[in-house]
C-alpha cells in the first residue's frame, strides 16, 4: 500500500534543479487549539484538476486508530465545515463556498430497568448495532456563490462508517458475502455513500479514509533529529491511521465560474486559491442530560491552504489566532513571519548550520543572516512565480491557499494531488528545502521515505481506511 515511488522534480526555475522528492505531508495536531479539539482539526488538503473537474480532499481528525472502539471517530455535529475557493490573481475572497454540516441520529433514550428491549432498542454494548452515534451519520451541502443566496445542494447524505471488521460487515452492515467494505460502500453505485450534488453540480464523499500523510513525527519534533542525519531509518508515525475525509467534485466551470480553456496555457484568470476550514459556535451550553447547545456566530477554530504552513511556518504562540484568522488576513498579520522563518533560527540553535551539521551546506556566502530575513524568495514561490509546471503567473494576493491553474497540467505547489490524478512530489522535502536552504539544496531526507500510496483510480481518490479488525500496530522498537 505504500510501495516506495520515486519523483524526479523540477521545481522553481533558478532556484533549484532537479532533485529527488518523495511522498506527502502536511499538518496534524499543529495547534495546542486543535490538539485539544480533533474533531475540527484540518489535516491534510488537496486540489487539482482531473479531467472536467476540479477534486478537492480535505482530511479532518487525523492520527486516528482503526481500533476506535467502542464509540469510534466522526465529524462533529456541532461543527461547520467548509470548503473555500477564491478565484483570480488579485482576490483571496470567497468567490464559492462549500459548507458542510454533520448530524447523528441519537442513542435510544429508554429506562435504564428496562433489559427486555430487542436489539438496537437502546441498551447496547456494541456502537455498530445502536443505530447511532458514528453509525447513523448524516450531511447536508450548502454551495454559497458570492452575492447570492445560499443552495443547499444535498440533505442527508450517508457518511461512509466506521471500517470495523468482518462481523460488522455481515452483521450490521449487512454486506453480502464475498463483497467487501470498500466494494460496498464506495465502488458499487447500487450501495456507495458517494452522492451526487446535483445536475451540473458533481459529487460527494465524507467518511474514514486512510490517512496518505507519512512522517517520522518522533524524529521531526525531537528538535530535527532526522534519522537518516543521526542514524537510524525513518519511521512512518501515521501508518495504519486513518482520517475522516471530505471530498469534492466540482466540475471546471462551476469552479471557474464560466468556461475554462483546458489547452494547457497557463491563466491568471483560470487561477483559483483553495483553503478548507471548521468553525464552532461561539458560544456553548453543556447540559446535565449530557447535549451541548451552541449559540451565536460561527468562529473559526482551524484552517488549512497549503501544507505545512502553520505547522512550520507560524511560531508557537500564533498557531491558533492564524487558525482563527483568514487568508485575507495573512500578508498584514503574518507576514514577517514568511520573510523571517523562525524554522532556521531554530534549526541554527539545534546545530544544523555548523561546521559538519547535516544544512552547513546551505549557508550562503552571505552568512546564516540571509536565510533568516527578507525572504522573497518564499512570498515568490506562495504565489507560483516561475514554476515551470504552472507557467508564469502575475498572482498578487499573499495568504495560505493552494493555488490551482484549471487550465494546466498539476503538481505542486501548481495544487496538490493524490494519484492518480497527478502526483504529490514531497512537500515536506520542497518547503523545508524552501525554508531551510532557499531551494539550494534537497534537505536530508528522513521525513518522507514512502509514496504516499494513494492508488484509488477513482473519486474520492483517498484509499479505504484501514479495518479495525485486521489493522497492525506499530511496533516501538523497529527501525
Amino acid at each position: 500500500m505504500r510501495a516506495k515511488k520515486l519523483f524526479a522534480v523540477s521545481t522553481m526555475a533558478a532556484l533549484l534543479g532537479t532533485v529527488t522528492l518523495e511522498a506527502s505531508a502536511s499538518s496534524h495536531s499543529e495547534a495546542p487549539g486543535t490538539a485539544s479539539d480533533p474533531d475540527t482539526d484540518n489535516t491534510d488538503l488537496w486540489a487539482w484538476r482531473q479531467g472536467t473537474n476540479l477534486v478537492v480532499v480535505a482530511g479532518y481528525n487525523g492520527l486516528q486508530v482503526p481500533y476506535a472502539a467502542p464509540n469510534w471517530k466522526k465529524f462533529a455535529n456541532d461543527a461547520l465545515y467548509e470548503v473555500h475557493i477564491a478565484r483570480g490573481p488579485s482576490s483571496l475572497d470567497d468567490a464559492l463556498t462549500y459548507q458542510i454540516q454533520f448530524s447523528s441520529a441519537p442513542y435510544p433514550v429508554v429506562d435504564v430497568a428496562d433489559l427486555a428491549l430487542p436489539v438496537g432498542g437502546g441498551k447496547e454494548f456494541f456502537a455498530q448495532i445502536s443505530g447511532g452515534g458514528a453509525f447513523a451519520q448524516t450531511y447536508s451541502v450548502t454551495k454559497i456563490v458570492a452575492g447570492q443566496a445560499p443552495v443547499v445542494l444535498v440533505s442527508d447524505a450517508p457518511v461512509a462508517p466506521p471500517n470495523v471488521g468482518p462481523r460488522t460487515n455481515a452483521i450490521a452492515y449487512m454486506i453480502p458475502n464475498g463483497t467487501s467494505y470498500e466494494q460496498h460502500f464506495v465502488d458499487n453505485p447500487a450501495t456507495s455513500v458517494i452522492t451526487s450534488l446535483g445536475a451540473g453540480e458533481g459529487r460527494v464523499f465524507a467518511g474514514p479514509r486512510d490517512d496518505p500523510f507519512y512522517v517520522d513525527l518522533g524524529a521531526v519534533f525531537d528538535l530535527a533529529g532526522l534519522r537518516s542525519v543521526i542514524g537510524g531509518n525513518p519511521r512512518d508515525s501515521v501508518r495504519f491511521t486513518n482520517v475522516n475525509a471530505i471530498a469534492l467534485e466540482i466540475p471546471l466551470t462551476v469552479a471557474n465560474g464560466g468556461a475554462i480553456a483546458n489547452d494547457g496555457t497557463p491563466s491568471n484568470a483560470q487561477t483559483v486559491g483553495v483553503w478548507a476550514s471548521a468553525s464552532r459556535r461561539k458560544t456553548t451550553v453543556l447540559r446535565k442530560d449530557g447535549t451541548n447547545d451552541g449559540f451565536g456566530p460561527w468562529r473559526q477554530v482551524s484552517r488549512l491552504g497549503l501544507p505545512l504552513i502553520n505547522e512550520a511556518v507560524i511560531g508557537l504562540q500564533d498557531k491558533d489566532r492564524w487558525n482563527r484568522l483568514r487568508p485575507s488576513d495573512d500578508l498584514g498579520t503574518f507576514g514577517a513571519y514568511f520573510l523571517n522563518p523562525v524554522i532556521v533560527r531554530d534549526a541554527e540553535f539545534a546545530g544544523f548550520y555548523a561546521a559538519g551539521g547535516p544544512l552547513a551546506g546551505c549557508v550562503p556566502g552571505g552568512g546564516i543572516n540571509v536565510l533568516k530575513a527578507n525572504r522573497t524568495d518564499i512570498i515568490e514561490v506562495i504565489n507560483l512565480n516561475n514554476i515551470p509546471s504552472a507557467g508564469a503567473h502575475s498572482i498578487t494576493s499573499i495568504g495560505d491557499v493552494l493555488r490551482v491553474d484549471l487550465g494546466t497540467p498539476g503538481g505542486f505547489p501548481n495544487g496538490r494531488a493524490l494519484p492518480p490524478g497527478g502526483f504529490d512530489p514531497d512537500v515536506t522535502d520542497v518547503e523545508l528545502s524552501l525554508l531551510l536552504c532557499r531551494l539550494a539544496a534537497p534537505v536530508p531526507d528522513g521525513v518522507n521515505q514512502a509514496g504516499d500510496g494513494a492508488n484509488k483510480n477513482t473519486f474520492p481518490y483517498a484509499n479505504a481506511p484501514w479495518e479495525s479488525f485486521s489493522a497492525a500496530t506499530h511496533n516501538p522498537a523497529a527501525n
